[in-house]
């Protein structure tokens, strides 16, 4: 008989999920001032996107490490604890320095910086809900996590707003970063250090022989999986190189847009990657964290596949909403690109209220979506939501008034929670113990992934087709969105969670 986790309280929930609220006031307080910080230190549009891809890379690198890591660690602090206080720790250190960088080239350098931190805090997160709650459980704690996230953002997105309001600069000379910006990003780094803290000194963890006798079943599924060979990986490896090499080949020879270069290199990578771990399998190496990754990636679940095309069709959307609102919103509704102007930095300020709002909508959105589950369930209650945020994208079109985009975040809102909160709960119970970490940083690929091509084709894209008009980024936003509404009705979960 399997031994079965306890129920755990509210308030036990509760301090376990807090941290989350200090990640996403560092994660919002990036999304919503980086494009803002960039533009004032030079960015031109067309080089936006190149610069945030930062936090994909990272993300895409960090994860699974992280996850790997730490479903093989347990000392005094536990198993994914350690790396909630040292990403914290760095976190906050970036989010004092980023503000204060004197040139692009550096504020782009800390970007990357408070990104891997911040992933290597935000990875266990995941897996800790894993880790700690019964089965049953896991929604709801996946819904808390979401609701920190909607609560901690709705404070960092709207601080240089309110700290205008009580009288603190929100003007600065040509490449200077306002003080309004500043300060905030300083009380940012003491909130996100002190939650995370919470829940280190607040929250126990089961021990490795604990989860082992709570999941007998999940290890069997374990150690059945199978190893891919090295033909597989050798054939792989010239399906994705030989396309990689020549789109980087067709890049340089015919001059095309240098923001090519990523699609293409990191098509290659892939192949190389592949390649190494086939040589090493076809020279009989001993396995190492590299190859498990590799071999989990290719045996990932069936529901995680299918989740992953609507992550990716998700994570897009949000990607292109964070990098290019400022951009149109400054631009459409208070008519101005100059990032020394007064009409500017006033509709750059507004942005991070509309980027509160939905927080604000999506914290909400976590105590409404269990009800629509239990109503709809699982798949029909992901696409009413992703639906409600592509109507929200798509209204930027059509409002002028700015006061009026409110209403459209409370669309954004909901797609938001649901993005965070209902895959999860799709896919609790289809992992391993024993890997939860590791494949919660592989599902981290769907998400980084579409920001990679965001960063990518998004700029080229406004360029050729929409003569650089950062608003139809929303509304490519918007149809992404309505896709990835239409996989989630493809995912084969359990009749009873339809």
């Amino acid at each position: 008989m399997v031994n079965e986790k306890p129920n755990l309280s509210f308030w036990q929930i509760w301090n376990m999920c807090f941290g989350f609220l200090g990640i996403q006031f560092g994660f919002a307080l990036q999304n919503a001032n980086v494009s803002r910080i960039f533009q004032t230190l030079g960015a031109d549009m067309e080089t936006i996107p190149l610069l945030w891809i930062a936090g994909p890379v990272t993300g895409l690198l960090v994860q699974p490490i992280v996850g790997y890591f730490s479903d093989r660690t347990w000392n005094r602090l536990g198993r994914r604890r350690p790396y909630f206080l040292y990403g914290a720790l760095f976190t906050s250190l970036a989010l004092v320095a980023m503000p204060n960088s004197s040139a692009l080239w550096m504020a782009a350098g800390m970007l990357w910086i408070m990104d891997a931190a911040i992933n290597v805090s935000m990875e266990p997160f995941r897996a800790f809900v894993g880790d700690n709650l019964p089965k049953r459980q896991q929604p709801k704690g996946y819904a808390m996590q979401s609701f920190f996230i909607g609560v901690g953002a709705v404070i960092a997105s709207m601080l240089p707003f309110l700290l205008a309001g009580m009288g603190v600069s929100n003007e600065a000379g040509p490449g200077e970063i306002p003080d309004t910006v500043k300060y905030s990003f300083y009380f940012g780094a003491v909130v996100l250090f002190v939650a995370v803290g919470w829940t280190v000194v607040s929250t126990k963890e089961y021990s490795p022989e604990q989860l082992a006798s709570f999941e007998e079943q999940q290890q069997h599924r374990q150690e059945s999986a199978q190893q891919r060979s090295a033909d597989a990986y050798n054939k792989g490896a010239l399906f994705w190189l030989l396309p990689g090499v020549m789109g980087a080949a067709l890049v340089y020879f015919m001059g095309l847009d240098k923001q090519l270069y990523i699609l293409s290199i990191g098509v290659a990578l892939f192949g190389l990657a592949q390649f190494y771990v086939g040589m090493r399998r076809q020279g009989n190496g001993q396995g190492n964290g590299f190859d498990t990754v590799m071999d989990d990636l290719f045996n990932m679940p069936t529901v995680m596949k299918q989740l992953a095309v609507v992550q990716f069709f998700s994570w897009f959307a949000l990607f292109a909403m964070w990098i290019y609102t400022t951009a149109a919103v400054t631009q459409v509704h208070f008519g101005s690109s100059d990032p020394t102007s007064a009409a500017y930095n006033e509709g750059a300020n507004w942005v991070g209220v509309l980027f509160a709002a939905y927080n604000g909508f999506a914290a909400i959105a976590a105590l409404v979506i269990p009800a629509m589950v239990s109503r709809f369930g699982l798949r029909k209650a992901h696409l009413a939501n992703l639906l409600m945020g592509a109507a929200g994208l798509a209204s930027f079109l059509i409002i002028r008034d700015p006061n009026y985009l409110l209403v459209a975040m409370v669309g954004v809102g909901f797609a938001w929670a649901s993005i965070l909160s209902l895959p999860y709960a799709m896919l609790a119970g289809c992992l391993p113990a024993k890997k939860m970490g590791v494949y919660m940083g592989i599902f981290n690929f769907f998400i980084v992934i579409p920001q990679l091509l965001a960063a990518t084709l998004l700029g080229l894209i406004l360029k050729y087709l929409f003569a650089a008009e950062p608003v139809y980024a929303l509304l490519i936003g918007a149809l992404s969105l309505a896709i990835a509404g239409a996989f989630a009705l493809r995912v084969s979960i359990q009749p009873t969670q339809q």
